[in-house]
């Protein structure tokens, strides 16, 4: 049975997992200003990030529509399986469900699953790549979407940002959070409920006690030995591998993953945030 998985375009996907042809990502468009920026092949972090920078505004994102995700089903596969964003922080997971049911209203005997990933970025591509390991296994489609759902339920998600501007600015953080991170000049350690809403998990004086205090809380938790951690950075390739080396002096994944942040992840992240998930 032939398969493509379909992800939103919060995926960070490398140039290497794209190669293999089994994704196929959909795009969510970034506001910035005035400006409308699709997120696909042609996206510039280094353009976006300016923007960002020079806009009083906060940059936003707008999901794909229905009609996006079924022009990606119709790519001739047998099982179609769907990745997307958190369905708490963006309207991309109820746009891929309203698709699916169209789809199969004009095809009934589909097999069509959308993926709430409860997280985002890095949580995204280890879904992804999840779904790829068990459909190239041979595993029928319901043994597929039964152990992805399994994985997606223990999973992790961590992100510590250099910049709050642009949560700050859309609302992401309490009133709260924003005087304290203002006042004190700390650096909030984040991450996301099993439900895929962003909560609070520390703070630090400085990014680096900050990543040095996720990869404590991983290594804290016995659940990650043998699973595949995936770090996406933003900009910052050396904090991304230096988060690596400390998680390997700490840890026992398996498996550990270093992706760049394409738009929306860019967008949210900000110049400097690094996301971990496992």
């Amino acid at each position: 049975m032939s398969f493509k998985i379909i992800v939103d375009s919060c995926c960070d996907l490398t140039p290497a997992m794209m190669a293999s042809g089994d994704f196929i990502p959909v795009p969510l468009t970034l506001q910035v200003g005035g400006d409308t920026i699709v997120d696909d092949a042609s996206f510039d972090q280094a353009d976006l990030l300016w923007r960002m920078k020079n806009c009083d505004q906060g940059a936003g994102s707008a999901c794909p529509s229905p009609a996006a995700y079924l022009s990606a089903f119709d790519c001739g596969a047998d099982e179609l399986y769907v990745v997307t964003l958190s369905a708490l922080l963006s309207g991309s997971h109820n746009s891929a469900a309203q698709a699916r049911l169209l789809w199969l209203e004009d095809h009934p005997d589909a097999k069509v699953h959308v993926f709430n990933s409860c997280s985002a970025s890095s949580g995204e591509v280890l879904i992804a790549l999840q779904l790829q390991k068990l459909a190239r296994e041979g595993l029928d489609f319901a043994a597929v979407v039964e152990e992805t759902s399994r994985y997606i339920s223990g999973m992790q998600t961590y992100f510590v940002l250099e910049n709050l501007d642009n949560l700050r600015k859309n609302g992401r953080l309490t009133r709260l959070q924003s005087i304290v991170t203002d006042t004190l000049k700390i650096k909030l350690l984040m991450g996301s409920t099993p439900e895929g809403e962003i909560c609070r998990k520390g703070q630090a004086l400085s990014i680096r006690q900050a990543l040095s205090r996720m990869a404590a809380l991983m290594a804290a938790d016995s659940r990650h030995e043998g699973r595949t951690l995936c770090i996406t950075h933003c900009n910052c390739l050396q904090r991304a591998f230096a988060l690596k080396e400390q998680v390997l002096a700490a840890c026992r994944f398996g498996e550990i993953l270093i992706c760049d942040a394409h738009g929306v992840s860019s967008l949210y992240a900000n110049d400097g945030g690094v996301i971990a998930a496992y």
